[in-house]
This record gives C-alpha cells, sequence and structure tokens, in this order.
C-alpha cells in the first residue's frame, strides 16, 4: 500500500502557511493548498483533509508529495501543462504591425493579423500588449520648422523657468470659433449603472471669440468675449489688460505668430506702451504657450457638455467659470528645459528626414 509521505514544518514554515490559508489577498488556489500542508502536517489522511476542504484525494496527495519534495515553492506554481505546441511567432507579428499594413487598409486588426499568420485572435492580442503595441491608435504632431525655432524656444522657456524680476508673464491666445451648441433633445441625467446622455446632432446658435492672459505668477486668467477675431479686438484686449495689471510692473507677453498680434495698429500701440514686450512661439509650437493649458480645461469642464441658446448664454458661461478659476487659481508649473526639448525635435527631425528619404527611393 502507498503510504503518504509525512509533512514535518518547521516554525517559521508553519507561520508562513498560516498567513497564506487565511491570507485574502493570495489566490484561492494557493490558499486551499497551504490548508492542506497544513492538515497534513497535523497527521490528518489525505481522504480527511478532502473531505474537510472539498476536493479530490488524488489532489491532496498530490500536493502533499510536492511540498514535501520542494517546499513552499512547489505548491507556489503549477507545472506547464501539455497541450499543443503555440504556432504563434511573436517576431513575425511584431514585424508585420510595425513594418506593414493590411490590403485595403490603413492599419492591423487582431482578427486580420490572426487570419495573416494563422494564429487566434487573443494570441496576437497577447503580443501585442507584451510589446506595448496599441494599431488602432494614433497621435497627431507637427514638427515646427521655424527657422528661428532655437531662439524662442529659448526665450519663452527662459521666461517659465526664469521670469525676470518685477515683471509679469502673461500668456496669451485666442481660442476661436466657440460655438454655441443647443442639443436638439434634452440629455437623461448620470445615475447607478448608466452615464450621463447627450445627442450627437446639435443646433448651432453663433460662435463667440475668447481672448484670455493667463498669469504665469499666480494662475490668475484675464479673459474676454469678441464677437470676431480682428486686431481691433486684439487691441481692445490689450487695453484691457493695461488696466487690470498692476501699473509698475513690466509686462511679458507670450503670442503666436497670428497675423492680429503683428499688424501696423497694434505695433504702433505697443511702441506707445513701452512696459509690453512681446515674445512670439515659434510656428506650429503652439503647445509652448501656456495658456493652451487654461483652453483645454474650460472645454473639457465647461464647453464640451454644455448647452448653450443662444450667444448671451455662452458667453454668460465662459466669464462664469473664469471668475470661479480667480477665486482660487493655481499657476501652471513649466518644467522642461529648453535642451531636453530641443533635442527631442532634433531626433523628431532625423526621423521625419529618414521616413522623407525612405519614400522618394
Amino acid at each position: 500500500m502507498r503510504v503518504a509521505p509525512p509533512i514535518v514544518l518547521t516554525e517559521e514554515e508553519h507561520k508562513t502557511l498560516r498567513e497564506l490559508a487565511k491570507s485574502r489577498t493570495t489566490s484561492v488556489r494557493l490558499a486551499r493548498r497551504a490548508q492542506m500542508v497544513l492538515r497534513a502536517a497535523m497527521g490528518e489522511s489525505n481522504e480527511a483533509i478532502a473531505e474537510a476542504i472539498g476536493v479530490g484525494r488524488v489532489q491532496v496527495g498530490r500536493w502533499r508529495e510536492r511540498y514535501a519534495k520542494g517546499g513552499l515553492a512547489a505548491i507556489k506554481q503549477d507545472r506547464p501543462r501539455g497541450g499543443r505546441p503555440s504556432r504563434a511567432n511573436a517576431a513575425e507579428i511584431v514585424r508585420l504591425i510595425t513594418q506593414t499594413t493590411p490590403k485595403g487598409a490603413t492599419h492591423w486588426s487582431t482578427r486580420r493579423l490572426a487570419a495573416q499568420v494563422g494564429v487566434s485572435d487573443t494570441t496576437v492580442l497577447r503580443i501585442w500588449r507584451a510589446h506595448g503595441l496599441k494599431p488602432h491608435l494614433v497621435k497627431s504632431f507637427k514638427v515646427s520648422r521655424d527657422p528661428l525655432f532655437v531662439e524662442r524656444l529659448e526665450d519663452i522657456v527662459g521666461l517659465y523657468l526664469n521670469p525676470p524680476e518685477h515683471a509679469l508673464v502673461l500668456c496669451c491666445d485666442e481660442k476661436n470659433q466657440v460655438q454655441a451648441l443647443d442639443r436638439t433633445q434634452p440629455g437623461l441625467p448620470i445615475k447607478k449603472g448608466r452615464a450621463g446622455t447627450m445627442t450627437h446632432d446639435y443646433k448651432r446658435h453663433g460662435t463667440t471669440t475668447l481672448f484670455a492672459a493667463l498669469s504665469m505668477l499666480d494662475g490668475q486668467v484675464i479673459g474676454q468675449c469678441q464677437k470676431r477675431h480682428r486686431h481691433t479686438k486684439w487691441l481692445a484686449f490689450l487695453r484691457q489688460i493695461d488696466r487690470e495689471t498692476p501699473k509698475d510692473k513690466e509686462l511679458h507677453l507670450i503670442c503666436d505668430n497670428y497675423a492680429t498680434h503683428k499688424h501696423p495698429k497694434v505695433q504702433a500701440w505697443l511702441a506707445k506702451h513701452p512696459r509690453f514686450h512681446m515674445h512670439f512661439t515659434p510656428t506650429s509650437a503652439s503647445w509652448l504657450n501656456m495658456v493652451e493649458r487654461f483652453f483645454r480645461d474650460i472645454t473639457t469642464e465647461r464647453l464640451r457638455r454644455g448647452v448653450f441658446r443662444s450667444v448671451s448664454e455662452l458667453t454668460t458661461a465662459i466669464t462664469e467659470y473664469i471668475t470661479v478659476h480667480n477665486e482660487n487659481p493655481k499657476p501652471f508649473i513649466w518644467t522642461a528645459k529648453a535642451g531636453d526639448i530641443l533635442q527631442k525635435v532634433i531626433r523628431a527631425n532625423r526621423r521625419l528626414s529618414s521616413k522623407q528619404n525612405e519614400a522618394l527611393h
């Protein structure tokens, strides 16, 4: 007759197994195996252990024997199971997804690639996850070709990291064509088990343009809504900035290269107000202007889900948002150094150049 191997535990092993058996974070299988070993160490038979825990006698004998031979490590992990070996070639799947496209489509799907290589779509998905591949996603970008990129980059980042004394740094821009959208049907509120709803179609009731200046010192925002985006409106906004900022402070305004910012009448007004100093971002580099961060917040928090039946309702909502923001403002902190940004742009330009050369040849 086959005799079950005896289990003798040290005090440390007994403590570890008891913790595993009572743990709520470990797997159920490991906790059950720990219980088997503990009962076996107490001298119980396989039949008694199986009946007490609710498993088969053969299973109890298996884990008792494995613990007797290999200790705790032997019951923590299952042995490799048999079955048909995988036909998946991970290297080939990665090559296809990164270097090719399917016929008649722009990118691979799991099912299309699975049919191509002769494996299941779950196998393809598992390989994609292991290599961090997400072919269903795409990110937009634009590398600046401004010949003055380096000078403008260092100028603006220098203002962020080392602002001049006795001066205010204001990030200024316009959010154009903000639409007053009214939904065709009322949405349903959020409730347990259901997200809030909103119709995909809408009615347009006009647009407005938000002029905003974000202070890098304390996060305060100076805002103004105008019907149009003209140099006269930009001048009106500059006058508002002049009124609402301390007269003894120099003002450094960071703007993009839009034509209204460089209009001759604007230049003439700036010449009469020498405390205004203009700093222009490189072309195709609006991400350098920190007011874009504020525009993102107002879009996601107030405008995207808003319902506005007129332009006046829209401008009231924008004004209210700026007022609430200014009651407890928090400055945005710029941390990236100009040299680090420049190296990333250089690498991006090299990759783009190599891709263009490959396309030409």
